[in-house]
């Protein structure tokens, strides 16, 4: 049974895995009959790519996301689709925290304050004050794993926590209202692409912040810019709409924190997920149920 994978994968485990071939392009330049496994990470598989691997079988994603594959067209064809949920929690959710105290404190534009030389007065006449942390409110937009790890974070911190899910919570727009800091933790889906509208993100009171280590097209981007260039709310962004574009006016405001895409970039976390993933293949390979089967 072959075995075709987009890139190789961080880990031990991912050596486990036999006569892989290593793409040298995605989408293939030309058909590849016989492929019954594709290992893919962060691109397009939906009715042109499936076409181009007649024998395909399994669509194995490195990754809880699975946004860009087409589970319908998946479905259509008989072919399973697995991600990697769970082992990659932790490591956003302290991410999520990470860019929580960096908004709040200033942490990023106080450095490079420093490292500019314009540091002139000392500690009791800074230029700028932060916000604390304990009291402030953290409103949790979904509260599934992730959600719950981060609000766990947040309370040794002395935050008040408010979530906001389809089943339970406090409504989305009196979140929005409410908290001094919102954090999103939903899956992209066409329920929640655009989730926080222009109209949505108005509603954010005065000096609160927005962190997105979720999917950026949760979020109006352009309409986020505008409100971070205004200097009206910060935030911390870990996701973008079209990564690895990132929207040239968000580059030199001092309200913003960006990073690119790591929230689960630890050696720990990429290596737990590559076992995952290798996990669901060799189950697939064994005949065996598939652990992290994902069902539309």
């Amino acid at each position: 049974m072959r075995i075709a994978t987009t890139q190789t994968f961080p880990g031990p485990a991912w050596d486990e895995l036999h006569d892989v071939t290593l793409l040298e392009s995605w989408p293939p330049a030309e058909p590849l009959p016989g492929i019954e496994v594709l290992v893919e990470a962060v691109v397009a598989v939906g009715p042109e790519e499936l076409d181009l691997l007649p024998d395909l079988r399994l669509v194995a994603n490195y990754g809880v996301g699975y946004d860009r594959v087409d589970l319908a067209a998946c479905r259509e064809r008989g072919v399973a689709v697995t991600n990697t949920p769970g082992v990659l929690d932790a490591a956003v959710a302290d991410l999520t925290l990470g860019l929580i105290l960096a908004c709040r404190r200033h942490l990023v534009a106080s450095d490079r304050f420093v490292r500019e030389g314009r540091w002139r007065r000392g500690w009791a006449r800074p230029e700028r004050l932060g916000r604390d942390l304990e009291g402030a409110t953290l409103g949790v937009v979904g509260f599934g794993r992730i959600g719950r790890q981060v609000a766990t974070r947040a309370e040794a911190f002395g935050m008040r926590i408010v979530f906001h899910r389809r089943a339970d919570g406090i409504p989305l727009d009196e979140l929005l209202r409410t908290a001094d800091v919102v954090s999103l933790h939903v899956p992209l889906t066409p329920e929640t692409d655009g989730l926080i509208s222009r109209e949505r993100l108005a509603l954010l009171q005065d000096d609160a912040t927005l962190v997105n280590t979720a999917r950026g097209a949760i979020v109006d981007e352009e309409a986020l810019v505008e409100e971070l260039v205004s200097g009206r709310i910060s935030a911390g962004l870990d996701v973008f709409a079209d990564e690895p574009r990132v929207p040239e006016r968000l580059l030199e405001l001092p309200n913003v924190v960006l990073t690119p895409h790591v929230a689960s970039a630890t050696v720990e976390t990429r290596g737990a997920m590559t076992r995952v993933l290798v996990d669901n293949v060799l189950a697939f390979l064994h005949g065996e149920p598939l652990p992290n089967q994902v069902v539309a």
